[in-house]
């Protein structure tokens, strides 16, 4: 069960901060009014209604072939790889994208979809910077994309998370952080927001308010950031129809699947057909431009990378590869 902030609890670890971030949830609230505030879209809004299932395969799809390490693909220019005709395999970083929510569990489908929502930009160019910068630490970048989803205003981020934000991003590209930010909701308003939203709707607002909290402390550990983004607690049942390991048909016209280990390694199989590569060579996967959506309404949508875990680069493909 996620916990919930006590207004006497908040003011007690925050002190002064926590009283200005209040009352500038308050005078949102009396602004434009709560139920203007439960309109504003999430800042990724990505779900599985977004998803395209025409053209998806079964999991069976390509059981009879090996794959080969993605990784080992060349690099493209402007980031990702440039595809040639085969079947590839990469494990790599993912993040979280929907506090409030739960981790990927066995059995849960997930299919790709296009990254939605007035962030979508900021998003995708954190996690392709991110490559570039080694030294920034996954749980950084997580921290730093909770903050970004729970609509945290770039002013009120912590110390750390700020310096997070402006080694990924360029003073202009900082700006993008700035439109759609909400304050703190005092207890007396998040009760009255609970009773406007359905149960999923009710968990996702008030895990964003505890987060946007957080992120202003200047001291939150990961820890205590993931105890309100990640829930725990009975998981619902996958969707039968969407099976784990289904593929998607991707809009460039290769097969994509994920396979999540929680919610911060996903491993991720693309299949390229040779009739694909001689019609449209030059084709490129570029991670972050996609969503792992899930299925199951109650689990988290996961952000992909192009950085794999634990690479092997004595290995070489098995293939003749001409991109």
């Amino acid at each position: 069960m996620v916990c919930l902030f006590q207004a006497n609890k908040v003011h007690g670890q925050f002190g002064g901060l926590s009283k200005k971030l209040l009352d500038k949830g308050t005078d949102m609230v009396k602004g434009g009014g709560l139920s203007g505030i439960l309109k504003q879209p999430q800042a990724i809004s990505t779900s599985f209604e977004d998803v395209v299932r025409t053209g998806s395969k079964p999991p069976s799809f390509v059981d009879d072939q090996k794959p080969q390490p993605l990784y080992l693909l060349p690099k493209a220019p402007l980031g990702g790889f440039k595809l040639c005709a085969g079947f590839y395999e990469m494990t790599n970083k993912s993040y979280c994208l929907h506090a409030g929510t739960r981790g990927p569990s066995t059995g849960d489908g997930y299919m790709l979809a296009p990254v939605l929502g007035p962030k979508h930009d900021v998003v995708i160019l954190i996690l392709k910077n991110a490559e570039k910068h080694p030294n920034v630490s996954q749980h950084s970048i997580q921290i730093l994309l909770w903050a970004i989803i729970a609509r945290t205003k770039f002013a009120d981020f912590g110390t750390d998370i700020k310096l997070t934000a402006t080694t990924l991003l360029s003073p202009q590209e900082l700006l993008m952080l700035e439109g759609g930010a909400l304050g703190v909701l005092p207890a007396n308003m998040m009760s009255k927001a609970k009773d406007l939203l359905p149960p999923i709707a009710q968990r996702i607002f008030e895990a964003e308010n505890n987060i946007r909290q957080l992120a202003a402390s200047g001291n939150a550990s990961y820890q205590e950031m993931e105890k309100y983004a990640i829930l725990t607690g009975i998981v619902a049942q996958p969707d039968p129809n969407v099976p784990s390991g289904t593929w998607s048909l991707h809009p460039d016209g290769y097969y994509i699947r994920y396979f999540p280990s929680g919610y911060s390694i996903t491993r991720v199989q693309i299949y390229v057909p040779q009739e694909l590569i001689d019609q449209k060579p030059g084709l490129v996967y570029d991670a972050p431009n996609g969503i792992a959506c899930p299925a199951n309404v109650g689990s988290q949508r996961l952000a992909q990378t192009n950085e794999p875990l634990n690479p092997d680069y004595s290995k070489k493909l098995k293939i003749v590869c001409n991109p």
